[in-house]
């Protein structure tokens, strides 16, 4: 096991999140240092680790029941199988609570609350807590006690009606962006709730409910294009992969491919008329400023895309990064992997895995490079209950006798 060189060593949070949103929070969390125990239902688990195939092969090269979507979110936690549907599984929920400064929950609106495991039901228990709860729509408001996933937050935030080409159908993002923004806005929260935890007079209360939605955090991200609305009063079309507030910024076909080009000021594009041998474009008021760019985008994007498709994709690739212009290829996701600067930033890890019968297993590492407290790999995503016995008996001071009684009652 790797050292623990994170900044967070000596945080523990109780994470009751399951799928994407909360796991990735506490993944990064856990990344960063943060002993993080992954709290799931006996038998039943995180519904993530049979979402395949693909799945995590055993050494005959069957597959075990470890889908490569569970492996994305859920390395250096501990898994503690308890059945917290029953007042004794909720007691020993609440002993780890006296041990952890964090709880991230994704449960519906009120869903813990039925267990006393509430916000309510714990901040007089837990003054210092620090109660993140994460949910498609929040706590409060005509939606509230609906239930809510990713594509609901794309498609009422916004997101869904911007995506895809001009004159087709809406498409979503194929990632579950709004789930993994939904976790990094989670772990900033948690950070800072933290920050006030700490900086708090002793014997005031410290903690407090972080109340996160899908759908806040979809309408909070919408950036440019949510203001450009807000500012302009104009509803943001479809424009594929182009950019609504620069031109040239999209993807063009090139003699063999596709290539991103990315001349996102009026001196960029000036060196690429150049490198193009079309000079006389500086003279034509359609094209100068990026402003006269945008509004006359059709004219703009023929004129590029006919100068593009004439080389290949290697040509515009070296010649535009000779030239301080960028460009760069549309991998696909064997080649991302193969990419040298992938690689040489280590974006793709390697961690055991001798629980599932195999030596390792392939990971995306993480993007955070820190200088002093480096992230550290020191947990491979674990298996259900991996770790009951191990917490029960560190945290809790429980013996053999007593886990034994707790598995023969099913409580663990």
């Amino acid at each position: 096991m790797a050292d623990n060189t994170g900044p967070l060593k000596g945080i523990r949070i109780l994470d009751l999140s399951r799928v994407l949103a909360g796991p990735s929070c506490t993944q990064l969390l856990a990344d960063l240092g943060a002993d993080v125990i992954k709290l799931e239902r006996p038998g039943v688990g995180d519904e993530t680790r049979t979402w395949g195939p693909p799945f995590v092969k055993d050494a005959d090269g069957e597959d075990t029941s470890e889908s490569g979507y569970y492996l994305s979110a859920n390395r250096n936690k501990r898994s503690v199988a308890i059945d917290m549907s029953r007042p004794e599984g909720a007691e020993l929920v609440k002993g780890l609570l006296g041990h952890s400064d964090v709880l991230v929950e994704n449960f519906k609106v009120g869903g813990l609350a039925k267990y006393g495991l509430g916000y309510d039901d714990l901040k007089e228990a837990f003054p210092e807590l620090i109660y993140c709860s994460i949910t498609g729509y929040g706590q409060t408001g005509p939606y509230a006690e609906r239930p809510g996933y990713d594509m609901m937050a794309q498609g009422i935030g916004g997101l869904i009606s911007m995506t895809g080409e001009p004159g087709r159908p809406p498409v979503k993002v194929p990632i579950a962006i709004n789930d993994v923004m939904t976790g990094m806005y989670a772990a900033v929260g948690i950070l800072a709730a933290l920050r006030h935890r700490d900086e708090t007079d002793s014997g005031s209360p410290g903690g407090q409910h972080i109340d996160l939605s899908l759908l806040d955090v979809q309408v909070g991200w919408l950036f440019n294009q949510g203001l450009n609305y807000l500012t302009g009063g104009v509803v943001p079309e479809r424009l594929g992969t182009a950019h609504p507030n620069t031109v040239p910024y999209q993807a063009f076909e090139t003699a063999d491919g596709f290539i991103i080009l990315a001349a996102n000021n009026d001196e960029q594009f000036k060196r690429f008329l150049k490198l193009a041998g079309r000079e006389e474009l500086n003279d034509d008021p359609r094209f100068f400023p990026n402003s006269e760019r945008i509004r006359n985008r059709d004219v703009v994007i023929e004129t590029v895309g006919g100068i593009i498709k004439e080389k290949p994709s290697a040509y515009w690739i070296e010649e535009l990064a000779n030239d301080n212009v960028s460009c760069c290829p549309i991998n696909t996701m064997d080649q991302v992997f193969e990419d040298p600067q992938v690689q040489a930033r280590g974006m793709q890890i390697e961690m055991p895995f001798d629980a599932a019968g195999r030596g390792a297993v392939d990971l995306i590492g993480s993007p955070l490079k820190m200088s002093e407290t480096p992230v550290s790999y020191r947990q491979s995503p674990p298996l259900l209950g991996q770790h009951t016995d191990e917490v029960l008996e560190e945290l809790l001071g429980l013996d053999k006798d007593a886990l034994d009684k707790l598995r023969a009652d099913k409580l663990i």
